[in-house]
């Protein structure tokens, strides 16, 4: 993981034809990503994960609901929502799924994510109940990620948004070990640049569903960089 540079995060509740998966899976992105806030089902988990393991690519499930957990995954990503303003999404929902499934549970699969949502027009901002954090307060958030709770991944999420260079790199230098993931907005290969210019990985989602051959040039363009 401390390698990767670009993940491709898809929705299972979104629709997504063979011939664009396959442009996916084979655009030498280093993992695919499925995840959603809306509308995601175990079956919508498990149909987009037997689509993708036709091809030999990382497959993570990043999980939002206890009901859509599903095994046949490489690896699991837990959010922790930094800037929510319900212990839930920070905490209790972590609680329950380890309550309930930690003698399942392989830690070489699992990553705990530091999220912060910096997008408060997105569907996942109000279903966390997260407040607008200003730049201070996210590079605190950055920081305690790394240095209180020592997880392996701060995240910040932009969903849909093209988010702040400026705040990305000063994010990035409060980080010494814990990896830096941006999503957000990213719909060319200008943009997969300037972000990757600071932040470890690169998350490409929405551009899938609404320019898959500008999405597909972003692989390149940070590999490349």
């Amino acid at each position: 993981m401390n390698e990767w540079k670009h993940i491709f995060k898809l929705d299972p509740a979104k629709e997504i034809s063979n011939e664009h998966l396959e442009m996916v899976c084979e655009s030498g992105t280093d993992a695919v990503i499925v995840g959603g806030t809306d509308n995601v089902t175990l079956d919508g988990v498990m149909n987009l994960l037997m689509r993708i393991r036709r091809y030999s690519i990382t497959c993570i499930l990043e999980i939002s609901t206890m009901e859509a957990i599903a095994p046949g995954f490489d690896y699991y990503f837990i959010p922790m929502v930094m800037n929510s303003k319900a212990k839930k999404w920070m905490m209790d929902m972590q609680h329950q799924a380890i309550k309930q499934y930690r003698e399942l549970m392989n830690w070489n699969e699992i990553f705990f994510e530091g999220y912060c949502i910096l997008n408060q027009d997105a569907k996942a901002f109000t279903h966390t109940n997260s407040f607008m954090p200003d730049d201070g307060d996210v590079t605190a958030y950055a920081y305690m990620a790394e240095h209180v709770f020592h997880l392996p991944i701060f995240y910040m999420e932009y969903s849909g948004k093209y988010g702040n260079p400026k705040l990305v790199e000063q994010v990035k230098s409060e980080l010494e070990s814990t990896l830096l993931f941006y999503g957000g907005g990213i719909e060319n290969v200008s943009q997969a640049r300037e972000i990757k210019e600071h932040a470890d990985v690169i998350i490409v989602g929405n551009g899938i569903y609404t320019d898959i051959e500008e999405a597909i040039k972003t692989v390149k363009a940070v590999k490349e960089y």
